[in-house]
């Protein structure tokens, strides 16, 4: 077994002779009880590569398989750290809590701050108002927030607990001692069994944005400023390349929702919150002139504040080349200034690297899925480079996706070979690779199972990345993100070519050094 001193690592502990002796007494017991049948196993394997089982498996209702989403408190966590001395407080079970911990550090590779008041049986029964109590109060005096986000699980939806008079009884029965009279508390209802991580983003936005502001709106008098909600945005860079860009204009703006600092700390001392959007200018936000969504369907709910606060709203969605060119010229448009030179330059070189690389993604086939903002710009940036995206798939798709996303597809010359799968999971798309095989998939790590039951190459890109180190730290996002999505792609593509043309004066002919 293992030595102090020599530690294994698993990927080789499991390949010592000990535990290949007990692998092999555990699949003769399994084959006593029948439960395998090798030959009963291949074949039915071999059946579900077939059109037949591809209709049977578009035709499941009661299941889900690998659905390629997360649930709703998962998103209103990354809602909560995007604001400065902000605690992120999830009602509910103190598992739930550590998947959300978990989720995030294994994508980020950074520790995620998070606390519940771990509900139990009891307050499945009597209800969960002596946890939030209790909860705040430890919350409060362990951590000291300067604002407490709450959200729920499932547990405290079915029971039907009432936040904001939990919250106001947790408050009065403190008197301040604890809990200080001022301190914000915004809260939203995020039920795991609906909606997914984007819904979540989009309720807690919608909480704290809608209860800081209230009662500091000036419907009149309106600040030459601009608000920017990121959405649910797992690559940092990303918000980092839309701060450049605003820079660069030279005029004043706000990211509401700042996550960037908070997942992706220097090593040193670590602090439990690491930047974040201000909260008094969270309080002021409803008084800048505009407020601009780059994921539209992961703030639906937050965007209609807009007109309460009676200003401009706008969705960009600044993923690829013209992602990138509608969004700066509604800059320009709202802001009133020229497009700066140094963004023409940056546009330039991506130009010019996407016309290096055409070639060599023109005509692929790429299966690809994701969120649904995710979706549309990388979609988009894939039809701009010549590729098709054969099989679209998100699991999470709301109400008028689909019907973009076709429209989006339409532009293509190969229309009629690209489909939309709202609603479907990655065993669905295994279907899809089986009956109708694509050169490329693109997706998140989700994905390594179907490259090794179909041999289709996979690119790893979306969320979450939990078996590559620091993609995250990129952007996707701007001429610069653009570009980055355009080397992670079309290297892709030729690492699969130069796999392909290995063979020793067999498959090596059109293996050259110099592309």
């Amino acid at each position: 077994m293992q030595n102090v001193e020599n530690i294994v690592d698993g990927q080789k502990l499991f390949l010592k002779p000990e535990y290949q002796e007990l692998l092999k007494n555990k699949k003769e017991f399994e084959s006593i009880a029948g439960a395998t049948n090798p030959e009963k196993l291949k074949e039915i394997s071999e059946w579900t590569k077939t059109w037949e089982y591809r209709e049977k498996n578009f035709a499941r209702e009661a299941i889900t398989i690998n659905p390629a989403k997360a649930c709703q408190p998962l998103g209103a966590v990354m809602a909560a750290l995007g604001f400065e001395n902000t605690m992120p407080y999830v009602h509910g079970s103190h598992g739930c809590v550590s998947y959300f911990r978990s989720y995030f550090t294994r994508h980020f590779k950074e520790p995620t701050p998070c606390v519940s008041d771990s509900m139990t049986e009891d307050a499945a029964v009597f209800g969960g108002l002596a946890n939030m109590k209790d909860g705040l109060k430890n919350c409060c005096a362990l951590y000291k927030p300067d604002m407490i986000a709450v959200s729920t699980t499932c547990m405290a939806e079915v029971i039907g607990d009432d936040l904001k008079s939990f919250i106001d009884g947790a408050k009065q029965e403190d008197g301040g001692e604890y809990i200080p009279k001022d301190m914000p508390i915004p809260y939203a209802h995020t039920p795991s069994f609906t909606g997914s991580h984007i819904t979540g983003y989009d309720n807690m936005m919608h909480g704290i944005l809608g209860q800081l502001t209230e009662g500091n709106v000036d419907k009149v008098n309106k600040k030459e400023r601009i608000n920017i909600i990121p959405g649910f945005e797992s690559y940092v860079g990303s918000i980092r390349s839309i701060k450049n860009i605003l820079e660069e204009f030279g005029y004043d703006y706000l990211i509401l929702g700042d996550h960037s600092d908070q997942f992706d700390t220097p090593s040193g001392n670590y602090k439990m919150f690491a930047g974040g959007t201000k909260l008094d200018d969270t309080k002021d936000c409803a008084n800048s002139k505009a407020t601009i969504s780059l994921q539209k369907y992961a703030t639906k709910k937050t965007m209609k504040l807009s007109k309460i606060w009676k200003q401009e709203k706008v969705f960009a969605n600044p993923i690829g080349l013209k992602g990138t060119d509608d969004f700066i010229m509604k800059i320009s448009e709202l802001t009133g200034k020229e497009v700066p030179e140094s963004l023409k330059l940056q546009r330039g070189r991506l130009v010019d690297a996407m016309q290096d690389s055409y070639p060599y993604m023109h005509g692929k086939k790429i299966a690809i899925w994701g969120d649904p903002d995710f979706l549309l710009g990388t979609v988009s940036f894939l039809l701009e480079m010549g590729a098709e995206p054969t099989h679209v798939l998100c699991n999470n798709a709301p109400k008028g996706w689909e019907e973009e996303m076709r429209a989006l597809l339409d532009t293509s010359k190969a229309k009629d070979d690209l489909h939309v799968w709202a609603g479907k999971d990655l065993w669905h798309m295994r279907s899809l690779l089986f009956t109708e095989p694509v050169d490329f998939m693109i997706g998140n790590s989700y994905g390594k199972e179907l490259y090794r039951d179909t041999g289709t190459p996979l690119i790893r890109i979306g969320f979450p990345i939990f078996d590559r180190h620091h993609l995250h730290r990129y952007s996707m996002s701007g001429y610069d993100g653009a570009l980055n999505l355009l080397t992670w792609i079309v290297n892709g593509v030729l690492d699969r070519l130069d796999e392909e043309t290995k063979g020793i004066a067999t498959t090596d002919y059109f293996f050259d050094l110099i592309r």
